[in-house]
């Protein structure tokens, strides 16, 4: 069954989709079965697959609304074991429709559940906000990866998520893991990118990912072609990054447990 793992920055501007695009693809490209989720009104995630954004095919939206089964929105995508369920135009409207509901932070869970046991991970692409929707993907996750730019400002947003994790554990029992931040957009040459990996260091008391992506022209531009770097650049520094950071990711398998609770909504 799947580890479910939610990619989540308060802050836009991250690295968010570029991880989790890429980290999918290279999960894939290492054997594993992936289901990339875009869960980002932007859609960002989906464009980088090759989707059309403004095609009028059911996705995420429709799908956490019951309007269409969850395997009825997976699409192929041009890497071998490598699934999307795309964004669409309704999903910012989501907000405002499940404000309402009862169990409303569950929804994406519930969605995702059926098809779990077909993959080896699920990667959710969370939108940069601490919304609704950023908690449906919380509580949907096993555990989240926090991609924190090599900024001041970045650290900030990984502040504020930290709480709204602590809130999710506490007040919806939800035993959300922490898997590990992971710097991008990292230039070794700056001093500012290695003033904030120190920073990270001291003040971050859960894993740093050994490898840092690097803010390269190959990442920056494979998503204008619809394709991950490992299809627009396989000999590139930043597809060499990605795959280190699957490594490590695949390298934690025999610790992963699947939480006792999953999918049991009557309990959370």
């Amino acid at each position: 069954m799947a580890r479910v793992i939610g990619i989540c920055n308060a802050k836009g501007g991250v690295g968010k989709t570029t991880t989790a695009v890429n980290l999918a693809a290279f999960l894939a490209h290492l054997g594993k079965r992936v289901l990339l989720v875009d869960f980002d009104p932007q859609a960002n995630a989906s464009s980088a697959l090759g989707h059309n954004f403004f095609s009028e095919e059911p996705g995420i939206y429709h799908g956490i609304l019951g309007a269409v089964t969850t395997e009825e929105v997976i699409k192929k995508s041009l890497v071998p074991g490598l699934h999307y369920i795309p964004a669409h135009q309704g999903l910012a409207g989501a907000l405002v429709e499940l404000i309402s509901l009862p169990e409303r932070e569950h929804y994406l869970r519930k969605f995702i559940t059926p098809v779990r046991h077909h993959y080896d991970y699920v990667l959710i692409d969370l939108p940069p906000s601490l919304s609704l929707l950023t908690v449906n993907g919380l509580v949907a996750s096993d555990e989240v990866i926090i991609p924190v730019q090599a900024e001041y400002y970045s650290l900030e947003g990984l502040s504020q998520l930290l709480q709204v994790i602590s809130l999710i554990k506490n007040n919806l029992r939800h035993p959300l893991k922490i898997l590990g931040a992971v710097l991008t957009m990292f230039d070794s040459r700056e001093r500012l990118s290695r003033d904030v990996a120190t920073e990270l260091q001291k003040n971050f008391s859960h894993r740093i990912f050994n490898i840092k992506i690097p803010r390269t022209s190959e990442l920056a531009e494979a998503p204008s072609f619809g394709k991950p770097v490992l299809l627009y650049a396989p000999d590139s520094i930043g597809a060499y990054a990605y795959r280190k950071l699957a490594e490590e990711i695949i390298v934690d398998e025999p610790q992963f447990q699947i939480p006792p609770n999953f999918g049991n909504f009557n309990k959370v």
